[in-house]
């Protein structure tokens, strides 16, 4: 089944229907099942959807409680309806953010001398530690920009610098697939999510490979390879959109000798 979005007929005037419509279908709902997960009659629903009913506020979050949108789509929902948004998104080098940088910055510099890398809700890249700094700089400088995705998918520094290329695309196929799926109508994700579906085009799992219940990342460097186990970190005690949307990808050595490397490399 597709993840992209569908012809949406006899909604378009209305930009609030639309989302909406567009939300729920990206969801697998039907309009009883969010009438039912909301609590609203689904007559009013089939309304809201077609324009010909208008949502209070407490409506529009209502329905986006039911339809477990993130912040930042919850606004777009909002906005949409004529309402104001709710959740403030602070730029990540405010004033405000500054206690939760602080946060971020220790947690990455205890991390060391293993890689530490946080990248926005898109895969962008907001900031690394200095291992992580050494290992992206030749994706970089091929990529010209910052996207993890695209340094991936796009460049033949990747296939020669990653030895389990597949796999790891295959694996962040999976879960930039679900996080199109949450959000529900990002073209963003979809578009990265076309890249990788080209990759994987490309890049095929041999056949008859055996999944492993964890996939590493193997890097090769000009003295060995370099085998990570990946954790990411998700902040979910924040309103502000900005915080919600981060990850904070921590590499951990999957073997004593990537341990052993690292150690030495940093000192």
């Amino acid at each position: 089944m597709s993840l992209r979005d569908p012809a949406l007929p006899g909604a378009d005037s209305d930009p609030f229907a639309a989302l909406l419509r567009r939300f729920r279908t990206a969801r697998r709902m039907s309009q009883l099942d969010l009438a039912l997960d909301c609590d609203v009659s689904a007559r009013h629903l089939s309304f809201l959807e077609t324009g010909r009913a208008r949502p209070s506020r407490e409506m529009v979050l209502q329905l986006a409680d039911g339809l477990v949108l993130p912040l930042s789509s919850q606004n777009a929902l909002l906005q949409a309806a004529g309402f104001a948004p709710v959740f403030p998104a602070s730029p990540l080098d405010s004033e405000a953010l500054g206690p939760f940088r602080a946060v971020l910055q220790d947690m990455m510099d205890r991390h060391a001398p293993y890689p530490a890398i946080l990248c926005d809700r898109h895969w962008v890249l907001r900031a690394a530690n200095s291992t992580a700094t050494s290992l992206l700089t030749p994706l970089q400088a091929e990529a010209g920009e910052t996207n993890l995705v695209r340094m991936l998918t796009e460049t033949r520094t990747a296939q020669a610098m990653i030895a389990n290329l597949a796999e790891v695309i295959h694996e962040m196929r999976g879960r930039i697939a679900l996080e199109a799926l949450e959000a529900g109508n990002d073209p963003v994700l979809r578009t990265l999510l076309d890249a990788l579906d080209a990759a994987s085009r490309r890049h095929p799992l041999p056949g008859g490979l055996q999944r492993r219940p964890l996939v590493p990342l193997i890097v090769n460097l000009p003295d060995g390879q370099l085998s990570f186990l990946s954790t990411i970190v998700h902040f979910g005690t924040s309103e502000d959109v900005t915080v919600r949307d981060l990850r904070l990808e921590l590499l951990f050595p999957a073997d004593d000798a990537t341990r052993t490397a690292l150690h030495a490399m940093a000192s």
